[in-house]
């Protein structure tokens, strides 16, 4: 897209947002802070509104920051105020007015009581807000979506406006994998070897919640242009023995347990997290390839037939000690392991000029065992100071990992007639170990100055160790495995970055700025021990960052932000040997691979109402030396795809997400994005250039019925798009779940059907020198899952008494 028509997009954006505003109207800041009234803790995203106490009409509304405070821009007038949050009590406040004279009103601290109520032995729960839309992120509660109940990590991204996950489970935000993914705030082994793929094995009954932030401040690490996909696992703090039980039955064959407990007494908290799944998966595709040769023309029909069964195990546990209010020591411990096995069938039918002229068929096989582990040990300190807003924090975190797989590929070829070629028939093998180590170490602190502002700093310091020693031997006449050329060698990745960061904020009236600044120094050094190849690098880099906002009447906001970013080559982009699944589709990494920079510009609109919220923005990334898999074949016609640097891409978008109740008992929630991008990989090839124009939405309807019974759909839809080499074609599914609640509402029931028309299947088309080649692949068809979910909750008699004594 040319300058001028992003600078005309972006003014007819602006325009469209100010129409509405009402500027002429005398204004006051109301301000305060809200916690959680046994422990103090600040209650982040709570929901504040200001309403008159003439006619009870809302005039103004927001959310609360991540320590719990809020600044809301009030007309002059009568009022009263509502702070709502998740499971807890709705808490009112005296009547105030704000005047001219009286222009600046602070609440103080305000503390909410948990919503957890006994009625003859029934509790009564809080209604959970599945999305809470802020400016500069948007919080996504897990357990309120039905779809959710006896899924995954990535089946939970799947349902998450803005995320779009692929055939071989890579997630994409706002249409791009260039995404930052974190476990409560942190990198964790999950997404280390296997990128976002890894997430398949961490059950939904272990997340609370979700946090899309597109556009990051310098606080967080400089990686993912597209923006941070931070998870975080469930784990309470309230006094007394909390806790939940979950089964799950699914067909394709999907069992699992999980258990998430918490006990507090006084000034230790205890929890521990245990999930156990089996599950079998089947997939299926085909591929059709076109390769000419001068005057010859080679075709290939190919299908491909999956059955994978993994057995996963994943226990999180930890302790809290409380040596004050302000002062909290918390010691963690993850431990996951995934015993795995892949059974595949492939049938190759290789055809000369056309359908009607078969050479003959090739059937192989795989038969794969995998055996993964990992393990994470976390300490984490937080020190509040007598100045509110003051806080210190510091942690320390190892992660290990290793993986082993052994794969054993018989093959065998036939002529056209049926009869095998006994010549051409071949067992091969791949053995695969791999280790990682990664050592962390942050520390951040928050500092007040003036009356509303205040200063960060911070430094985070990792260091990586991962190994692949790879095999691929093959068979010989004696029964011998002997390697095959090229498919022997001990890949070595050792990364080493650090990085320090400032950041100033501060308010004045309306107006609220923050400017950051991060630096980070990359060492990297890859090496193929056996061929005796290295190749070190290293690089330091500034990242700056800026947020403006304006609060508006009639509560509106707009935020202006930027932000420039990094992408660094991951150690599957990077190893040379990935798998051998498929000898004629061979993926791999590009170990010469280089990181890729991205400068991200963003004007973001929020509007709150009595029923919902309403979000608008519209960005630009500007990203230079942009990662493709390119995909290229040899004159046997066998094709090899690995990641290579593109020149540029320039890409513009425009997003919409909005939550709204009409009624009581009906609650929607609507996602939108446009999105525009200009790829340009003329640095390896003149064809390896397109312009992508895409969109995608997501719609999601829930309706509380009577007798506790509540119902919910959910549509979606990704436009097709084009990439660098051809096009990726359009997908649609279609999710419908139900839950009642049972047992004097303790206990909950969901069925939930995903991909319910088993619609969900990618299609592509890739163009080449020489050959033209479409798949068709569905990873996993229809999923059913029945799950039944059991709380216990001490009561309130309880949490009163153990507070007394």
């Amino acid at each position: 897209m040319c300058l001028s028509g992003i600078k005309t997009t972006c003014l007819l954006f602006i325009f469209l947002l100010f129409l509405s505003f009402d500027l002429l109207a005398q204004n006051a800041t109301l301000s305060g802070k809200v916690v959680e009234a046994t422990s103090a803790s600040a209650l982040a995203y709570a929901t504040v509104r200001v309403f008159k106490t003439s006619d009870n009409q809302l005039v103004a509304g927001g959310l609360t920051t991540e320590n719990g405070t809020f600044s809301i821009q009030v007309p002059y007038g009568q009022y009263k105020a509502e702070i709502e949050f998740l499971g807890f009590e709705p808490l009112r406040s005296n009547e105030f007015v704000l005047s001219k004279e009286q222009n600046k009103l602070d609440l103080g601290t305000l503390r909410m009581e948990s919503k957890v109520v006994e009625l003859d032995g029934a509790e009564v729960r809080a209604e959970k807000s599945t999305m809470v839309l802020s400016l500069d992120k948007k919080v996504f509660n897990v357990g309120k979506d039905l779809a959710n109940a006896g899924g995954s990590a990535t089946e939970i991204l799947s349902n998450i406006p803005s995320v779009s996950v692929d055939a071989e489970g890579d997630i994409k935000l706002r249409g791009s994998d260039n995404v930052r993914i974190l476990i409560d705030g942190k990198p964790s082994g999950l997404v280390s070897f296997k990128g976002s793929s890894g997430l398949q094995q961490l059950q939904a009954n272990m997340i609370d919640r979700v946090e899309i932030i597109t556009n990051p401040s310098a606080r967080y690490e400089a990686e993912g242009a597209a923006g941070i996909i931070n998870i975080i696992l469930k784990k309470d703090q309230k006094q007394g023995f909390n806790g939940s039980f979950e089964l799950v039955s699914g067909h394709p064959v999907n069992y699992g347990a999980a258990t998430n407990l918490n006990y507090r007494h006084r000034k230790v908290n205890f929890f521990i997290n245990y999930g156990l799944s089996w599950r079998e998966t089947p997939g299926r595709g085909t591929l059709f390839q076109e390769r000419r040769n001068g005057d010859s023309t080679f075709l290939l029909r190919q299908t491909t037939n999956n059955d994978f069964r993994g057995l996963n195990n994943s226990v999180r546990g930890g302790i809290d000690y409380f040596f004050s209010d302000k002062s909290i020591l918390t010691a963690s411990y993850l431990w996951r392991r995934s015993d795995a096995q892949r059974f595949s069938k492939l049938r190759y039918e290789d055809f000369f000029q056309n359908l009607n002229t078969p050479l003959g068929y090739t059937l192989r096989e795989q038969d794969e065992t995998e055996d993964e582990v990992n393990s994470e040990y976390q300490l984490l300190w937080k020190r509040k100071f007598k100045r509110e807003g003051s806080e210190l924090t510091a942690e320390a975190k190892y992660l290990n990992y290793w993986e082993s797989s052994n794969q054993l590929f018989p093959q065998q070829t036939f002529r056209s007639d049926g009869t095998e070629v006994k010549s051409l028939a071949t067992v091969q093998q791949s053995l695969n170990d791999e280790y990682e180590r990664q050592y962390l170490l942050q520390v951040d602190y928050v500092h007040p100055v003036a009356k509303k502002g205040k200063v960060e700093a911070g430094l985070r310091s990792s260091f990586r160790d991962m190994v692949n020693d790879f095999l691929v031997s093959e068979q010989d006449d004696n029964g011998k495995f002997q390697p095959l050329p090229g498919l022997d060698n001990y890949f070595t990745y050792l990364e080493n970055i650090t990085g320090v960061y400032a950041i100033a904020a501060n308010q004045h009236g309306r107006f609220s700025w923050q400017g950051g600044l991060r630096w980070e120094y990359t060492d990297v050094t890859t090496a193929l021990e056996t061929t005796n190849y290295r190749n070190p690098r290293n690089y330091a880099n500034l990242f700056p960052s800026a947020h403006l906002t304006l609060e508006l009447p009639n509560n509106h906001a707009i935020q202006a932000s930027y932000s420039r970013r990094i992408r660094r080559p991951r150690y599957d982009d990077l190893t040379p040997f990935v798998t051998y699944t498929d000898e004629r589709n061979y993926f791999s990494g590009n170990p010469d691979l280089q990181p890729e920079f991205s400068d991200v510009y963003e004007i973001g609109h929020i509007r709150t109402f009595d029923k919902g919220s309403f979000t608008s923005s519209i960005y630009y990334r500007n990203t230079t030396g942009r990662f493709e898999r390119i995909r290229m074949l040899d004159e046997r016609g066998f094709a090899q795809t690995f990641p290579q640097n593109l020149k540029s891409e320039n890409a513009v978008g425009v997003e919409f997400t909005c939550g709204y109740s009409p009624t009581k008992w009906w609650k929607l929630d609507f996602n939108a994005n446009f999105f525009r991008a200009d790829i340009d990989g003329s640095n390896l090839s003149t064809n390896f250039q397109a312009t992508a124009q895409s969109w995608f939405c997501r719609q999601t309807s829930k309706f509380a019925l009577p007798k506790n019974l509540d119902i919910q759909l959910r549509g979606n839809y990704e436009a097709p798009q084009r990439i660098a080499q051809g096009i990726r074609k359009g997908i649609y599914f279609v999710d419908v779940s139900a839950s009642k609640d049972i047992m004097d509402r303790r206990g909950t029931l969901t069925l939930s059907v995903l991909d319910a028309f088993n619609s969900r299947k990618w299609r592509s088309q890739i163009n080449g020198a020489g050959f033209e080649t479409e798949f068709f692949f569905q990873p996993r068809p229809r999923q059913v899952n029945l799950t039944f979910n059991y709380r216990i909750k001490q009561n309130k008699g309880a949490a009163k008494k153990m507070l007394e004594e």
